[in-house]
């Protein structure tokens, strides 16, 4: 018995010692663009941070992620899409000009997609994308890069999925800024999280 017990504090230690690792990936995770624009992301490495993403939960194993990295000039043609977007729905001269330059904040893009194979799917395979996009993002922390997730500055753009090769009615759910880090940023504060618990029946009315 005693034994028993020992191998069972051992084991616990081994998973604190896991949390614990785990933990300082989490907190070490920053949004960051202040990134080195003269230094590439091997586009190998960006992949296997995709395939890291691709090990979210995903119910009915629709796999809904699509993934395209934008680097060098693709960059830009990726900012003139969404600016001639922008111009269409009337955006002024400001946000016009911001959509051709703000890809060139860093050395390689990653839009981010989900694709569902049915209309009621949409919302959870969204969900999945988001859980596939955090994990992307602790890689990239753990393999040393900056990352920044945006939003796209247009939500639905056909020329953005023609662009990327994503299939017809793909929701865009990011585009990721990713690039080595020119130097740390501060860490934000946030407020202590509160989980209530419930551990009896309600009572009947």
């Amino acid at each position: 018995m005693t034994e028993l017990a020992g191998a069972d504090t051992v084991a616990d230690a081994l998973d604190r010692r896991g949390l614990a690792a785990f933990a300082r990936l989490a907190w070490a995770r920053r949004t960051n663009l202040q990134m080195d624009l003269n230094r590439p992301v091997a586009p190998e490495l960006v992949h296997e941070l995709c395939e890291i993403a691709a090990s979210a939960p995903n119910h009915k194993r629709t796999w809904p992620w699509r993934f395209c990295l934008f680097t060098g000039e693709g960059r830009s043609a990726l900012g003139e899409v969404y600016a001639a977007a922008l111009q269409l729905k009337g955006a002024d001269e400001a946000k016009i000009t911001k959509a051709r330059t703000k890809y060139l904040r860093a050395p390689a893009m990653l839009l981010v997609g989900s694709t569902s194979p049915e209309p009621g799917r949409v919302l959870e395979d969204g969900y999945a994308v988001a859980a596939a996009l955090q994990n992307l993002l602790l890689a990239s922390t753990a393999a040393g890069l900056a990352s920044f997730w945006s939003t796209p500055p247009v939500p639905d753009v056909p020329e953005v999925l023609r662009l990327a090769g994503f299939p017809e009615g793909t929701q865009i759910v990011g585009v990721v800024y990713l690039g080595w880090p020119a130097r740390d940023v501060e860490t934000p504060a946030r407020p202590h999280v509160e989980v209530t618990r419930v551990t009896d029946l309600p009572a009947r009315p």
